[in-house]
């Protein structure tokens, strides 16, 4: 994100529902295909404390609701008990510093990998990530499972000491496939109007908000883009509804991504702006230039990052290459803090 937009100084405090934020800056939800078979590992024990801070509020990377809710290699899960209790000493290790932690849940929808042998590849940074399944349009009565799984996974991730959840509803994947005209061609109460193709999301937070309480439920969303081949000719009348329908629920924050970005690798221009969804939203907005700023790879990079804003420090850069690679430590924990820097350099 850029931090330039923000309109207030990251490093004040922020009362997000009953958490006492000490400063705005947010590490966003950052996949790092390192939990294998599924299951968090002891890696990101050290990952994730690295990052945390006192009253520093982390969401956690995508974990999938149901065994087939993934779709990239080695992504965690929150659908069964191993992996509920693997997270626990994750989560463990973040409120030991003081951190505020949230889950974020997925299910893929299409972008799934039931065959690996399939086409068409899928590539982030040039680098194979998988092979999608050929996809299959949900049944009706198939909906009412997935929702439920959503809830289930909320449950667990309260189990494992998560402070709340956020659900992923961008990027292309189920969520954002049933609310995007551009993929959902369904002719039943989950397609055609905005309201219909809107009802799956909204039914998954009510769920969700049910089982755990609107003040630990927060959602992302990403109207303007077009990932996974999920776009929409009025993203701006999409968002606005999702905004105010999510009042209703009075969850603890809405989570969008800017518009500038519209693929994986694409930034570009556009007309479009998130205020008249930040105008409709009452809860907290997350989003540069909003409440709280969510960062990713620059949290990725500099694991003492709101440390480095506070007293206008350098940067240390991220290398691409090593997003998405299975190595525990490489691009992973071995990014250096200050200290070490002013170290080296003494």
């Amino acid at each position: 994100m850029d931090t330039q937009k923000s309109e207030v100084p990251p490093i004040t405090s922020y009362k997000l529902g009953k958490f006492d934020l000490s400063h705005r800056i947010v590490m966003a939800p950052l996949t790092r295909c390192r939990s294998y078979k599924n299951v968090p590992q002891t890696h990101a024990i050290m990952y994730y404390s690295q990052r945390a801070n006192k009253g520093g509020l982390m969401i956690s990377e995508a974990a999938g609701v149901s065994d087939t809710a993934q779709g990239y290699p080695d992504t965690p899960g929150i659908w069964k008990k191993e992996q509920v209790e693997a997270w626990k000493p994750i989560v463990d290790a973040v409120h030991a510093k003081g951190g505020i932690f949230f889950c974020q849940m997925w299910h893929v929808g299409r972008v799934s990998n039931a065959d690996k042998e399939l086409e068409p590849e899928f590539r982030v940074n040039g680098v194979v990530m998988e092979t999608f399944s050929p996809p299959r349009r949900l049944g009706t009565d198939e909906i009412p499972q997935i929702v439920n799984d959503f809830r289930l996974a909320a449950r667990n991730a309260m189990e494992a000491g998560f402070d709340g959840v956020e659900i992923h509803g961008a990027h292309g994947y189920l969520i954002d496939q049933f609310m995007k005209e551009q993929v959902n061609d369904r002719t039943d109460k989950y397609g055609g109007s905005l309201e219909n193709r809107c009802r799956f999301a909204l039914e998954v937070v009510e769920a969700v908000v049910d089982e755990i309480g609107a003040d630990k439920v927060g959602i992302r969303l990403f109207p303007f883009a077009n990932y996974m081949e999920s776009g929409d000719r009025n993203p701006t009348a999409l968002g606005v509804y999702m905004a105010e329908s999510l009042n209703k629920y009075k969850i603890l924050y809405c989570h969008m991504v800017e518009p500038r970005m519209i693929t994986v690798e694409e930034k570009c221009q556009t007309p479009h702006s998130l205020l008249p969804m930040r105008k409709a939203f009452k809860g907290t907005f997350i989003v540069a230039g909003a409440d709280l700023a969510a960062l990713g790879r620059l949290f990725l990079s500099n694991p003492d990052l709101p440390k480095r804003f506070e007293i206008n420090a350098p940067l240390n850069k991220y290398n691409r290459e090593t997003f998405y690679i299975s190595n525990p430590v490489l691009g992973y924990t071995d990014y250096l803090f200050l200290e070490s820097v002013d170290h080296i350099s003494n």
